[in-house]
């Protein structure tokens, strides 16, 4: 008798058991669906907010019953915000100068990094600590001395400063490249490089044959962030005056690129275009409303090759962050 009340109790106490870890299980994934589906909600809605505004048409802006759906659809506000932003000729500039600043940081950040990994010699603590300080000072306070010697050197407003910048080491989060190729480095195996170093090979010898070969992980992550990080720069770009002339990026252009659309859309109006039939210079000019609709657009086409990019190149994204364990 005791012997069944035993078993029955016991069988209860299982069955409570693994309701109690059903329900926990439950709860934890609807818990987790939430999270995902709340942080998608806010990295996902300000995007579709921003394609959803910049496909009205103009005047629609001034429509408060226009919330998602625009009433009458229209890429007009794409093609005046091309003028405004001078689209085609930012755009490349934007591409060659982010492309020729990643290939430099790879090159200068690398190296950095394989020498304080394993080239000991004296002073390489401090130095590494120094490269270290580099990603905690804000950029205003080396961004005078910095401007005062590229102004001895002639070089403001030339694409060279910030190749020159990129190439020795101080460009922009350099600091955090030199730390991930150094983590990277002291990853892989010594064994490799005192066989090579048996062989006759010398440092350098190392670094291109046995070192940058394991190192793909790293040299995706660097090249990914470095180009967007360098895509997205105002700070640099406006410091060293890339506004106007042949050298204007799409990140400055963006900053101002609301004070030309009086006279882009004034010149479209005294042309008589069909489009603007219905829109007047008083109905423009100060209406800060129209200002912020085209400035959406263009921040759209600033991000469209990056997302375009980023369809394209997402797994070698995301096997770089696997292999160089980056988290956060």
């Amino acid at each position: 008798m005791m012997s069944n009340l035993t078993r029955k109790f016991n069988k209860e106490t299982l069955k409570s058991k693994v309701v109690v870890n059903r329900t926990t299980e439950v709860v934890a994934n609807v818990l987790k669906y939430i999270l995902l589906f709340g942080l998608c909600f806010i990295i996902i809605y300000p995007i579709l907010l921003q394609i959803a505004v910049a496909l009205r048409y103009p005047t629609d802006i001034n429509d408060a019953t226009v919330l998602w759906i625009p009433k009458r659809f229209s890429l007009k506000n794409f093609e005046v915000a091309m003028i405004a932003l001078k689209y085609e000729t930012s755009l490349w500039n934007s591409i060659w100068i982010s492309f020729v600043v990643t290939l430099l940081q790879l090159f200068s950040t690398s190296l950095a990094g394989y020498a304080f990994a394993r080239l000991k010699f004296k002073g390489s603590q401090f130095l590494f600590t120094m490269a270290l300080f580099t990603i905690i000072v804000p950029q205003t306070v080396i961004s005078l001395p910095l401007l005062r010697t590229l102004t001895e050197l002639n070089l403001v407003g030339k694409p060279l400063s910030l190749f020159l910048m990129a190439g020795l080491g101080m460009g922009i989060k350099s600091g955090i490249f030199i730390f991930l190729f150094r983590q990277f480095y002291r990853g892989i195996p010594v064994e490799l490089e005192e066989a090579a170093y048996v062989d006759g090979a010398s440092p350098l010898q190392v670094f291109n044959k046995v070192m940058l070969p394991n190192a793909r992980g790293a040299i995706l992550t660097v090249t990914i962030l470095s180009f967007v990080w360098q895509w997205n720069d105002y700070y640099f770009a406006n410091l060293f005056s890339y506004t106007e002339g042949g050298f204007a990026v799409l990140s400055t252009r963006l900053a101002g690129g609301t004070d030309r659309l009086f006279t882009v859309i004034s010149g479209w109006v005294a042309a008589g275009l069909d489009f603007f039939k219905d829109i007047t210079d008083e109905s423009i000019k100060g209406n800060n409303l129209f200002h912020g609709l085209i400035a959406n657009t263009a921040a759209l086409l600033m991000m469209a090759p990056l997302l375009i990019g980023y369809f394209f190149f997402q797994k070698l994204f995301v096997e770089s962050i696997e292999r160089t364990g980056i988290v956060g």
